[in-house]
């Protein structure tokens, strides 16, 4: 039921603009509880929400083992639990990966579709894991790009992406190469420190900023995040849980829901950055979507 994950998009759009409308929106979400697993250097992610808009109750349960030496398990493992609001009743439990997956790209592209220079020409996504498979998906759906590049640490994942994908990718031997020129820029990557630099840069370019989740990573520069205009989903959750946010001591702007709200400004004609860190309603409003797919399907 979201094979394409541009059905999503109004849904998100409104949940989003709830959001940043504070207690009016009715969106009850905390920031998420992170639990550490010390012994074996993961964590337990818990992410509750309620919409009263989609009068939606769930619950992600998130496990994140970032350096993995197996890597035929993937770092991300989640389960989405989707409960009756009126009573309490469990109705649903969810693949919470494909609804990470694709909420978070949904996302992405709606950020793009605001922030993104007129003339967007060429797509780069540094990383060849779930994520950039998810956000090629919906982003050569939605956008029309004359050329996408792809890097990765390692480059058969990066190889291994291009041949699987729909159309043609360009495989970078650098994540310079790949970000030369490049209009729109997707960091979907596992690294701690930066791998994207404000230097290499095009100005006016757009930055999907989605890996980096914990406040001691990084996958963008000091000097990208502070001559950029920066873009969040939540401005508590990145003050708390972005590294790049946190280090760099840059000014967050607006939240994409303000943006969606007409209350903040887009600025597209300026080199933006939009820190991803995905919201529990997010899983919330796509959980709902799914559910009542299948039961209609039923």
């Amino acid at each position: 039921h979201l094979h394409r994950a541009s059905l999503l998009l109004p849904a998100l759009e409104a949940a989003l603009a709830n959001f940043s409308a504070g207690a009016a929106g009715g969106v009850v979400q905390p920031v998420r509880t992170v639990l550490p697993v010390p012994r074996h250097g993961g964590y337990l992610g818990v992410m509750p929400a309620y919409s009263a808009a989609d009068d939606a109750l769930t619950t992600k349960l998130v496990t994140f083992y970032e350096h993995l030496k197996d890597s035929s398990v993937p770092s991300h493992q989640a389960t989405v639990l989707l409960f009756d609001p009126s009573n309490g009743t469990l109705k649903a439990v969810l693949d919470g990966s494909v609804i990470t997956a694709k909420r978070t790209a949904a996302v992405s592209a709606i950020a793009t579709k605001l922030l993104m220079p007129a003339f967007a020409e060429v797509l780069c996504i540094l990383g060849a894991g779930v994520q950039a498979y998810s956000h090629y998906d919906i982003f050569t759906e939605l956008f029309t790009f004359k050329e996408v590049r792809i890097w990765n640490r390692t480059k058969e994942k990066a190889l291994k992406f291009a041949s699987a994908v729909s159309g043609p990718v360009r495989v970078c031997s650098s994540a310079r190469e790949a970000v030369t020129g490049a209009d729109v820029i997707v960091t979907v990557t596992m690294a701690t420190t930066p791998i994207l630099f404000g230097d290499w840069v095009k100005p006016g370019a757009h930055i999907n900023a989605v890996g980096a989740s914990r406040p001691d990573w990084r996958e963008l520069d000091d000097e990208l995040m502070k001559n950029s205009v920066l873009f969040v989903d939540s401005r508590d959750a990145a003050l708390t849980e972005s590294g790049d946010v946190i280090l760099s001591g840059a000014e967050i702007f607006a939240e994409l829901g303000e943006v969606l709200k007409g209350t903040k400004p887009a600025l597209p004609e300026k080199t933006t950055v939009f820190k991803s860190l995905g919201m529990a309603v997010e899983d919330t409003v796509a959980a709902k979507f799914v559910y009542d797919a299948w039961s209609a399907g039923n």
